[in-house]
């Protein structure tokens, strides 16, 4: 494994690397509030086949916080600065993978920049959220609203473990399978440790993409695609949508996994195995 700094527009992007130099890229994109350490496990098994370059997306991990007075992240600012680093990297075509939140980028990217995508492997995610339209002016103003938690002091955390501890309560994983994201995701303060992650990703989202608009774009994806889901559904994920969403896609195929969202870091050989035979096919 080997760190990455890339100097983008908005600032510092950080970025882990495995694999040979002069193997195929493969651009990997975290799950909200993850990082690139979100890939660390998987990492070891595709890197025999593949240079694998997970990003912190900004905001996030090792990477620069949006400069101060703005306040928002969204997934099409993402889309760009996903493009910016594959500019960066010198990197004309690669495969992409993402998760989650990552996952819904890498769709965004794959429509937008189809000649640069050879292939798209999803995992529990085919574009961003959306919505249809009923609830914008009551979730552009609880947004609004909500601008405050920016000032909000950061919790402190007196160990690694103790911050460890707070991200297994609140999520689906497990220690053992959350320690890498935990490391990445701190900074060290003068009493401990705090979130090294922007407060503002907390901030509730003003305006979503209209489904019908997303599934537009979606019809715009050109590569090849693998969407892996996990069994039972993610409740923002219903299967009804998702199948709608992939029906949008000229060239996929959906799988489904026994397991939680975090497929790749809670079954990473049986993901990566999926993941290795439908990109080596390609």
């Amino acid at each position: 494994m080997r760190e990455l700094v890339l100097n983008l527009p908005f600032g510092k992007l950080a970025a882990l690397e495995w694999g040979e130099p002069d193997a195929p890229p493969l651009l990997a994109l975290h799950g909200w509030l993850d990082n690139a350490a979100s890939f660390s496990t998987i990492a070891s098994l595709l890197s025999r086949d593949f240079r694998v370059i997970a990003l912190d997306l900004p905001g996030h991990g090792q990477s620069a916080h949006l400069p101060n007075g703005v306040t928002r992240y969204h997934a099409i600012d993402y889309a760009d600065h996903v493009l910016n680093a594959a500019d960066a990297l010198q990197l004309e075509r690669f495969d992409l993978l993402g998760h989650s939140l990552g996952a819904g980028v890498a769709s965004l990217v794959a429509a937008a920049a189809p000649a640069r995508v050879r292939n798209l492997a999803l995992i529990e995610g085919l574009g961003p959220l959306a919505d249809d339209g009923s609830n914008t002016l009551q979730r552009w103003r609880e947004a609004e609203a909500q601008r405050s938690v920016t000032r909000r002091a950061l919790r402190v955390f007196g160990s690694i473990d103790e911050a460890l501890a707070a991200r297994v309560a609140v999520g689906d994983l497990r220690a053992d399978e959350a320690r890498a994201l935990v490391e990445r995701g701190l900074r060290q303060v003068q009493d401990g440790y705090v979130w090294s992650s922007d407060p503002c990703l907390r901030l509730p989202t003003p305006l979503r993409i209209e489904e019908m608009q997303l599934r537009r774009l979606l019809a715009g994806i050109e590569a090849p695609t693998l969407l892996l889901l996990a069994d039972p559904e993610t409740p923002y994920l219903p299967r009804e949508k998702m199948t709608a969403r992939a029906a949008c896609v000229r060239d996929i195929r959906v799988e489904h996994i026994a397991g939680r969202h975090h497929l790749h870091l809670q079954h990473p050989r049986e993901v990566a195995e999926r993941l290795l035979a439908f990109l080596r096919k390609q």
